[in-house]
């Protein structure tokens, strides 16, 4: 936190400081979440979130202590949420695309507007506007690349879509420019460092947020089941990390979420592998699943059909007992290592920004689990794992997307390849010369 002279800020801090820690005293089990740490209170400017639990429930657990009572309300909401994502599933990739893209706009709304609670007393010049601005400057830079990439034939058929690939990186570099010059007249002589250390919040919000869950679409390009195996992992630990911790935990796991337990997290450990096993044969047998997500231009609209590679094709491996799986599967495993083990960091991660504001959540938006950040503070670690193993063990050249380059190019530089080609496939013997 930023230190200031001016007496508006010391009384803030003195403040802050006479406000009692929630987090005080005995750890105790990993059967609840931040949401149950003792106070509701927080730093001046940040409103005290109220019971938001829908008021049919709470009548029907009236009568139940109130760790019971919590222990229903998370599980009533999670079987809801768990419904809700099987539901966009259906619908198809566009639909979860736009889901991506609504969850993010939250949490960043979320993050953003802590910020601006405790600092608004101070009236910083254009500070949410800004904020939002850059936003949207970071999403065109992302989703204009992802048009360009996954979108190519569109792109190449209209005009207009062709000019704005062409002279894409150029427009959004004017864009944040813009931005750029507008915080720097927004500049005022009695706030300069508490300006710059709002400006670093938003930017450091854009790259944990809106980077991250860019990678997340390009996972869900790779065929959906790269997006659906790891989002399930990671509820999975969640939940029955949160099962064992509730009916096991004893012991500790890290001061920054006291009501984390090593039972807990080895409990969620072991069930996430078999689950990310189990689920991943499952899945691995749906051309619907494992196919690329591929743009059909002329029907414009996404299609999910294909002959499956050879990592969705069952195989023999002699254990000494011979068992027949999916090569998917065994990378499930590391998918679902790295959701329980590395996974639960991203939480810690979130934990340790709220302690800094004494706040519970970053939102009231589900009620028993806090704001929608509450919930992806893991998935977005997971969603770069996701990418980097992709581009790691999995990817290999795309000749679908060769040939949409190539299409692109005028046809003297067209007929330049094909004949470096044909004269490479022919010294190699794969054609024959001609006479």
């Amino acid at each position: 936190m930023f230190l200031f002279n001016d007496n508006k800020k010391i009384e803030l801090e003195r403040k802050w400081e006479s406000i009692p820690h929630r987090y005080e005293g005995k750890a105790e089990k990993d059967g609840a979440s931040d949401s149950e740490s003792k106070p509701d209170t927080g730093p001046p400017g940040v409103p005290v979130p109220a019971d938001d639990t829908p008021e049919v429930l709470n009548k029907a657990l009236s009568g139940l202590s109130s760790r019971w009572k919590n222990w229903w309300v998370r599980g009533i909401l999670t079987l809801a949420m768990i419904s809700f994502f099987f539901f966009i599933i259906y619908l198809g990739p566009m639909v979860l695309m736009l889901i991506v893209l609504c969850v993010q706009i939250k949490c960043f709304q979320e993050i953003i507007h802590i910020g601006y609670s405790v600092y608004h007393s101070y009236h910083l010049p254009w500070f949410r506007t800004l904020s939002w601005y850059f936003l949207l400057c970071v999403n065109y830079f992302f989703y204009g690349e992802t048009v360009t990439d996954y979108f190519s034939n569109l792109v190449q058929r209209e005009e207009p879509l062709r000019i704005l690939s062409k002279y894409h990186r150029l427009i959004s570099f004017a864009m944040y420019l813009t931005g750029f010059c507008m915080f720097v007249l927004s500049l005022v002589k009695k706030h300069y460092r508490l300006q710059f250390y709002m400006f670093g919040w938003t930017h450091v919000t854009l790259l944990i947020v809106v980077t991250q869950s860019h990678l997340i679409i390009h996972n869900l390009f790779e065929g959906m089941i790269w997006f659906i195996v790891p989002i399930s992992c990671v509820i999975c630990n969640d939940i029955m990390a949160y099962m064992f911790g509730f009916f096991f935990g004893r012991t500790p796991l890290i001061k920054l979420s006291p009501k984390k337990t090593w039972e807990g997290f080895i409990g969620g450990f072991f069930s996430t592998v078999v689950f990310g096993i189990l689920l991943s044969y499952v899945m691995a047998g749906y051309s619907f699943f494992v196919c690329p997500v591929e743009f059909n231009s002329d029907r414009n609209s996404f299609e999910v059909d294909c002959e499956p590679s050879d990592l969705f094709q069952l195989q023999d491996y002699a254990l000494p007992p011979t068992l027949r799986l999916y090569p998917f599967q065994i990378h499930s495993i590391s998918l679902s290592a790295f959701a329980s083990l590395m996974g639960p960091f991203g939480g810690f991660f979130a934990s340790g920004f709220k302690r800094a504001f004494k706040i519970k959540d970053f939102a009231n938006t589900i009620p028993g689990h806090g704001g929608i950040m509450d919930r992806f503070d893991c998935q977005y670690l997971m969603a770069t794992f996701v990418n980097v193993y992709i581009a790691s063990f999995i990817r290999g050249p795309n000749p679908a997307k060769v040939v949409q380059q190539l299409l692109a190019l005028r046809l003297d530089q067209q007929l330049h390849i094909f004949n470096s080609l044909k004269t490479h496939l022919t010294e190699r013997g794969l054609l024959e010369e001609e006479a």
